[in-house]
């Protein structure tokens, strides 16, 4: 095998790669796509009944394809030939049918007929799901081949008004790409000019630059009629080779003609036919796959550079997705225990950054001192309870059957106390809401560090560990806040009382003079012992305004901080190996993408040696 069919080679095992692994449909669009755009390949372009099926069966050299009347090839077929060592044994695989060698192509027939029928059903419906096979064979040319449904004119019962439209645009979709080369199938016992291949291989490559004619039917055209005007370039020129091809006849397919004989037949047809024998070294399916075996090579030349650059970078952003998703886990405790320690910190320092204002989320923590507590706290009812009316009624409930002498201390105390029990709720309610703002940074800290997510269930023993430290933080909050509230109303401030007699004394009599007995028990009395109690709840309003937000950062901020995972440490270090093991638990489907990345970073690695060792040996 010389070094350029190696390359050859090389491409369609690329191309393979791409598909088997993923990296090549309709919705991808990264480097991988773009490598199996670079690549060059042949489709199969033909109208119904063409001899496109034939013309595939004589390159490969053997009867694998469907056969049937109207509309048979209802998906593309991707088919890519690899020419192996002489020895070696021929076989087929299917992409969806990994790893199982069919040596039996009645086997890859059906099977290609079944696989139809799961996409579109036993109807005469077409997919543009491609199916896709691989041939390994030493009677073949290196060469990927895309057999497309046959172009119509017209729909037939069972097929929707659209289906001509629908064949024509499946079949742009891959030869109007510039690396794509067109073998525009054309039967030679009609009129050229009504060929379907040509009037779409005209349309999207007008110079016919990417385009090689093929003439099938030579042996059934009309007694004293040849085809040499085409396949000699008069009747419509192209920049390649009009090639001409006998294919088995109806009969020999019945009798199930080897294909080897197949070919020898072929060539005898045009050895000794009068009208091609100066042609014959041009002519056949043999010499068709060699001929774009040759096209292939130039063409893949002249791709190097823009391959070798594609290769390069889809190796890039396989190592940057490889480091992403994290090498396989060792096997030993010791090591496992140090990889879960090195999540955990790794999670801790995105939570502290949330935290300490590297990421968002912990201004949430601020807007809930700043407005959310003191808007709670001026919607206490405190006007409800200082109203005149609650006001009378607590004073004199307090002084029971001995009225109070000068200030209703008693009174006092009780009205300062129930107020102050209005408290309780926006203490909780800033607990609880710093509470939320903790849980949800826990949860986006967890889904923002990437080593994680490669192991779902040592994300979730995390999220639980961390939430129940946050409830636990969350108990001795409330504590500490309704603590505070508590100390507030079990000790009033002294010199509020000592003023009181004062302040009564003035508003009595404000200049010093000597007046008449004032009515304690009026209406003016009782407002200013509202005022007073209104004044002094003011007081220990702004004092827990500020107090509330130290006792909540204390106890839930500080102590996630310095303490989130301490218990679920504790608990770690009492596991064993197994239960260790079962926390490092990873996806299968990240598994499974490991190894696709790893398979395809030797492959590329591989692809890109070979490529620059045929570059250098040109």
């Amino acid at each position: 095998m010389t070094s350029m069919e190696s390359l050859i080679g090389l491409v369609n095992r690329i191309q393979q790669a791409c598909t088997a692994l993923g990296d090549y449909g309709a919705d991808t669009d990264n480097a991988f796509s773009s490598l199996w755009e670079a690549l060059p390949s042949v489709a199969v372009v033909g109208g119904q009944s063409s001899g496109k099926s034939s013309v595939l069966e004589s390159i490969v050299g053997r009867d694998f394809l469907p056969r049937g009347s109207g509309i048979v090839t209802r998906r593309p077929l991707v088919l890519q030939l690899h020419k192996i060592d002489g020895k070696a044994k021929e076989y087929a695989e299917f992409l969806h049918m990994p790893g199982r060698k069919i040596t039996d192509y009645g086997f890859v027939r059906q099977e290609i007929q079944n696989e139809t029928d799961r996409v579109t059903g036993r109807t005469k419906q077409i997919s543009p799901v491609p199916i896709h096979l691989s041939i390994y064979s030493p009677h073949v040319v290196n060469l990927t081949l895309i057999d497309l449904p046959g172009l119509t004119k017209v729909a037939v019962e069972g097929q929707p008004e659209t289906i001509v439209e629908d064949i024509e645009n499946m079949v742009r979709s891959y030869v109007e790409k510039p690396n794509c080369i067109i073998l525009a199938i054309s039967p030679a016992n009609q009129d050229i000019a009504t060929s379907d291949a040509i009037k779409l291989s005209r349309e999207v490559d007008p110079s016919g630059e990417r385009t090689f004619g093929v003439l099938t039917k030579l042996d059934l055209m009309d007694k004293g009629i040849n085809a040499l005007d085409v396949l000699e370039g008069r009747s419509y020129r192209l920049q390649q080779p009009w090639v001409g091809v006998v294919n088995r006849s109806q009969a020999d397919i019945n009798k199930n003609v080897d294909m080897i004989v197949a070919r020898r037949k072929e060539s005898e047809y045009f050895e000794t036919s009068p009208d091609y024998g100066h042609l014959a070294s041009k002519m056949g399916s043999v010499y068709l796959a060699k001929l774009l075996s040759q096209h292939l090579e130039s063409v893949i030349r002249a791709r190097i550079p823009n391959i070798t650059s594609l290769i390069n970078k889809t190796i890039e952003e396989l190592e940057s997705e490889m480091n992403q998703i994290g090498r396989p886990i060792s096997v030993d405790a010791g090591a496992q225990l140090y990889t879960i320690l090195e999540l955990c910190r790794a999670f801790d320092r995105i939570f502290k950054e949330h935290l300490d204002g590297g990421r968002s989320g912990g201004d949430r923590i601020y807007n809930v001192f700043d407005n959310q507590l003191p808007a709670a706290l001026r919607k206490l009812p405190f006007d409800r309870h200082l109203s005149l009316q609650n006001v009378r009624k607590v004073v004199s409930e307090a002084d029971g059957y001995q009225p109070h002498l000068i200030a209703p201390e008693q009174g006092y105390r009780r009205l300062i106390e129930g107020a102050l029990s209005y408290f309780r709720g926006p203490a909780e309610a800033s607990v609880d809401a710093v509470h939320f703002v903790l849980k949800e940074l826990v949860r986006k800290s967890i889904a923002e560090t990437q080593e994680l997510r490669r192991f779902p269930t040592l994300q979730a023993e995390i999220a639980a560990a961390t939430n129940e430290a946050l409830e636990r933080f969350r108990e001795e909050s409330k504590k500490t806040a309704i603590r505070l509230v508590d100390m507030e109303a079990s000790y009033l401030t002294v010199e509020f009382f000592r003023r009181l007699p004062q302040e009564m004394e003035k508003a009595g009599n404000p200049a010093n003079q000597p007046t008449p007995n004032v009515d304690r028990y009026g209406e003016g009395h009782y407002r200013r012992i509202g005022s007073n109690v209104s004044s002094y709840i003011g007081m220990v309003s702004d004092t827990l305004r500020n107090t509330i937000p130290k006792a909540v950062v204390y106890c839930q901020v500080r102590e996630a901080k310095l303490s989130l995972l301490n218990h679920f440490y504790t608990q770690l270090g009492k596991k064993e190996a197994k239960q260790l093991s079962q926390l490092l638990d990873e996806d299968p489907a990240l598994m499974e993408r490991r190894q696709q990345c790893a398979k395809r970073h030797e492959l590329y690695k591989a692809a890109r040696d070979e490529i620059e060792s045929v570059s250098w040996a040109r």
